[in-house]
Parts: structure tokens; sequence; C-alpha cells
């Protein structure tokens, strides 16, 4: 796949910046965030397409899919990143939301020369975790051109998986190819095609719109509550505590006897809400709702 730079939006020069480097520092540090004040702009503008993309991988996960994103370089460890932190923060599964990065995971802190131009490895890693048609696959690629994630969207669409892009240029190959494409238009980058900066910010906060609003429509938030937090270290615990308090009035003393009983702020909250001290018939219901609170405490009441 021949590379033309001159026809990638982010590898043009920002005429704003052009002498950045004779600039005081304060300088720099204003014509950096002056450039990132765009990046929101940009974002914003790509909202209905979020949202439809956001409701695709509801539908996945409502069909024991999987949220799949893949990159290459800064978008792989973009991905990387907002997966692995949906188990602490959810409570899924590491296979529920996870990304799979040209060069594998040692590519995450030192570059795998080649990996990214590769037109198998990407079909090669989306075999070997099973893809399958009830899971969805995101490419992450600024210029929405890079090989290994081209290929694997090409593999996903041949078994009938659903199929979606982050990328930060308008027109590109991948969101010619996929279902559901966010084009996040963020202009030239403040260093020369250094894509790490705007197009890596954009992609960040569109995998956060993306993996947060998932979840939230999967009952895993009750108000704007982590309620499925895992208490893993001491600050965790004092969160739990104090969400437990919060969304439903108990005392801090009731709150740590009800964590100690029920074993998560949800099955917990779902007692105090529903008045029913019951840890059998709360599993029921949250196995039956899929994990989703609000449903769970409407299937307790209804079957109390």
């Amino acid at each position: 796949m021949s590379v033309n730079l001159k026809k990638i939006a982010t590898e043009q020069r920002n005429n704003d910046t052009k002498n950045i480097d004779l600039l005081s520092t304060k300088d720099i540090l204003m014509k950096i965030n002056d450039e990132d004040a765009l990046v929101s702009l940009a974002v914003r503008k790509e909202i209905d397409k979020i949202t439809a993309l956001v409701e695709a991988v509801v539908s996945s996960f409502y069909h024991d899919g999987r949220l799949i994103y893949m990159g290459a370089g800064t978008s792989g460890r973009i991905g990387i990143i907002d997966a692995v932190e949906c188990r602490p923060t959810f409570s899924v599964s590491d296979e529920m939301v996870q990304c799979l990065m040209a060069g594998g995971k040692d590519a995450f802190i030192k570059a795998v020369e080649g990996a990214e131009d590769s037109k198998t490895l990407g079909v090669e890693d989306l075999k070997k975790i099973g893809l399958n048609k009830n899971d969805i696959v995101v490419g992450i690629a600024a210029s929405g051109r890079t090989p290994y994630v081209v290929s694997a969207i090409e593999y996903a669409k041949s078994i009938g998986a659903k199929t979606g892009c982050i990328v930060t240029v308008k027109n590109s190959i991948l969101a010619q190819m996929v279902d559901y494409p966010i084009e996040a238009e963020v202009g030239q980058e403040v260093i020369t095609g250094s894509t790490r900066m705007k197009s890596g910010t954009a992609q960040k906060m569109i995998c956060n719109m993306i993996s947060t609003t998932s979840m939230i429509k999967m009952g895993r938030v009750y108000e704007n509550y982590m309620i499925d937090v895992q208490a893993t270290n001491e600050k965790l615990v004092a969160r739990s505590e104090s969400i437990l308090q919060q969304a439903s009035g108990v005392s801090p003393e009731e709150a740590k006897e009800y964590l100690k009983k029920y074993g998560s702020v949800k099955k917990a909250l779902i007692a105090i809400l529903t008045g029913v001290d019951d840890l059998e018939r709360i599993d029921k219901a949250l196995e039956k709702t899929k994990g989703h609170i609000r449903n769970a405490i409407s299937e307790v009441k209804n079957n109390a």
C-alpha cells in the first residue's frame, strides 16, 4: 500500500506553529494548548457517528459479543489503555473489551519494526482470539490507512462481524470500509506528522466515550456512581464505602457491613434499595439482566 503523505491532513505543516522552536517555553505551551482546544470541537462534530457506533457496541454486548480495538503505535497504545481500564472500573472480563496491537504486547513499550505494515498479522491476531459475527472490531488509525488495521477490518467483515473506525482525517480507506466510521478531523499537528498529539488526544477522548457510554447503557453505572468498581486497594475500598453511603443513604458503619455481607457495591445497593435480604435472588436477577443494575432491581422487586 503506497503512501502519499501530501494527501493526509495530519501530515501537513501547521502554519500557526512554523516558528515554534523560537518561542519561549510558555508560548510553546500556549500554542499546544490552542491546538488542543480544537480537538474537542472536532470530536463533537462526530457525536452522531459515535452514537451509532456505541449502540452497535451495546448490541454486541447483549449478544455476548466483544468490543475489539485494533491499532498500531500510538493508536494501539490508546486502545490498550481504554480496554484494560474497563475491568477495574466496570468489573467486566478482560475479553469483553480488548485491544490487539501490531507487534503484540511488547510493542506497547518498544516499537516493533514493520508490524504495522503487515497485511497478515492483523488477521492472524483476530483468528487467535476466535473473532465471531457477534463481535465488533474498531480500527484506530490517525491516517485511516494502516495495513495491519485495514486487513483486519477486511477479515472481520468477511465473517460478518460489525466494524467501526476512529480516524482523524476525512475520506480515508478505513472510513470507506467500515459500518460505523468516526472521522474526527483535527487538522495539522503542532509538530508536523506527530499524530501522538492532537490525533492521539481525539482518539483517547472517543475511546473513553465509547467504552464509558456502552457500560452505562449496560447498567454498570447507577446514577453517576461507579457501582461496579473493584475494591482492590485501600483507596478503592474507601471509594466503595463512600459510593454506597451516597447512593443509598446508609451510615458509614452500615456501608461497611453491607459490603462485607454482599461483597460488592452493586449487590449491596440492590439489597438496600429493594429491601430484599437474599443474595441468591440478587445474583439470579443480575445474571438474568446481564448485570444491568436498574433492570436487576426491577427483577428483584417483581419476584419479591
